[in-house]
């Protein structure tokens, strides 16, 4: 019975030392990595979980507030944030949008990525590890009802290493990004966060 016991607390004791350290990762990431590059794929699903949609590609990013998601395959589709708009580009229609950055980042994952105030945008709470994942839960402090939003967040860390991100939006749709090949704190082109409007697109800005 004693075993039982000291095993019982052992386990208890590792399982609050793997939740801290989640968070501790969450916050060095936010605090020490100040650029980086990685790949990613996504995968999308429905609500009910029945369809699925994967798409793949880059992911750069410098603090505060630059990063640049472009998406390869499928079909190619980039976005931007150069520090005080979001750009989104569509070649196969020609078509960007931008919008103010403070009302297009909000609490979204390049905020949690790339941006640098986590607990003015979110309440951090630590989670159970699952398959060597260390999972930080980040729900938004501010209303994101507007255009769907985001009801949830997790990041997860192998280590200190970034390694997913499952998003919910206010539709129940979930979107789970997978990292790898991460480098953080490497130098990165100045030109990568800058979006130049192709000749002949049609601009749509919000």
């Amino acid at each position: 019975m004693k075993l039982k016991v000291i095993a019982l607390t052992t386990a208890l004791l590792m399982s609050g030392l793997a939740h801290a350290d989640a968070l501790s990762a969450l916050k060095a990431f936010v605090t020490e990595v100040k650029s980086g590059t990685a790949e990613f794929s996504q995968t999308v699903s429905s609500p009910d979980g029945k369809k699925k949609k994967t798409s793949s590609g880059t992911f750069d990013f410098q603090r505060p507030n630059q990063f640049r998601f472009a998406y390869l395959k499928p079909f190619q589709q980039t976005i931007v944030g150069d520090g005080q708009k979001v750009w989104i580009y569509d070649p196969d229609l020609n078509q960007a949008s931008s919008r103010k950055m403070d009302k297009a980042l909000g609490a979204t994952p390049a905020a949690l990525l790339a941006g640098g105030n986590l607990d003015r945008d979110f309440t951090l709470k630590a989670l159970p590890s699952e398959n060597g994942v260390d999972w930080v839960q980040a729900i938004p402090k501010q209303n994101q009802s507007e255009g769907g939003g985001v009801q949830s967040l997790k990041i997860g860390f192998r280590g200190k290493e970034l390694e997913a991100i499952d998003v919910i939006d206010g539709f129940g749709q979930r979107s789970v990004l997978q990292f790898s090949a991460v480098n953080t704190n490497v130098p990165i082109a100045a030109d990568k966060f800058k979006f130049v409007l192709p000749t002949g697109a049609d601009l749509v800005e919000q």
